[in-house]
């Protein structure tokens, strides 16, 4: 295990897969934005034995709502459903892992860390490093998980809303700090939303920034000195992106480099473009 217990390294994974138990459950989180479907294409073509397939925009989202952005996270009852449903109590230890560089894990590790689930752990490198490291590999559909009854609904936190973000702007007291590529940020381009720019006052740190060329994350020292250079202390800075999800990789970096409590804002650019009222920046 990575020293602060976020991270799982494959062969850590592969000694907890020869010995796994009931309370360990493992979840592949492959997903393209662009592509819905190929995420659960490639998990049938080959996942990690055992694994369960998680998809962004069913299990991960709420119904889909532009005046909430792309991803809306699911009511704390729907999310307690879902809970309930892939056999996910508070003493599970689950382990997430998606392409290599786990944008779609760290949405579903917030999620969980939001609730105050404990034992969650990424696969660091993702399938990718699974697969270079010798891993084994099975294909065909997800196991059946075992399901539960009446989990608690707890209410997320760490949250941040429109409505705050708005304050913000005039009375500023938290950094937002944008995920999305800088081209995205700048608004040179929008690929995925109706209009382009940033949230005033908005920083940029994309989330690739967050690893190395092997796509491994980088060390907690080098995590440390450069979230440290953003000036402010960790329950400051606000998470954002497209749609709340690479906004979770950067608020993980932050907690990989022992810089606890930051803060999401669920919504992103995609809700915040999606109403006429929000001013805009550009950055060119």
């Amino acid at each position: 295990m990575y020293s602060n217990s976020i991270l799982i390294s494959v062969y850590d994974l592969q000694n907890t897969h020869q010995n796994q138990t009931h309370d360990t459950v493992i979840f592949d989180c492959r997903f393209d934005l662009s592509h819905p479907h190929l995420g659960h294409q490639q998990f049938l073509e080959g996942h990690i034995p055992g694994a369960i397939y998680i998809d962004l925009e069913k299990d991960l989202s709420g119904p889909k709502n532009p005046l909430q952005g792309r991803h809306p996270l699911p009511s704390s009852t729907d999310w307690a459903n879902t809970r309930a449903r892939l056999g996910i109590s508070e003493h599970t230890q689950v382990i997430l892992y998606d392409h290599q560089e786990n944008t779609y894990s760290a949405r579903m590790w917030w999620m969980l860390k939001a609730i105050g689930h404990q034992a969650i752990y990424i696969l660091d490198g993702g399938f990718k490093e699974w697969i270079k490291l010798g891993g084994t590999v099975e294909s065909g559909p997800s196991r059946n998980p075992n399901p539960l009854v009446n989990l608690p609904i707890v209410e997320y936190k760490g949250l941040i809303l429109m409505s705050d973000v708005q304050h913000n702007i005039k009375n500023p007291c938290f950094q937002v700090m944008d995920a999305r590529a800088n081209e995205r940020y700048k608004g040179e381009t929008e690929p995925l939303d109706p209009v382009a720019g940033h949230i005033p006052g908005a920083i940029n740190r994309p989330y690739k920034y967050n690893l190395n060329n092997n796509h491994l994350f980088k060390t907690e020292s080098e995590l440390l000195q450069e979230f440290s250079n953003v000036g402010y202390a960790p329950n400051q800075v606000v998470h954002s992106c497209g749609s709340g999800v690479t906004a979770c990789h950067n608020l993980l970096a932050m907690e990989l480099a022992g810089l606890k409590g930051s803060l999401l804002y669920a919504g992103s650019w995609s809700e915040w473009c999606n109403h006429p009222e929000n001013p805009i920046a550009t950055e060119i």
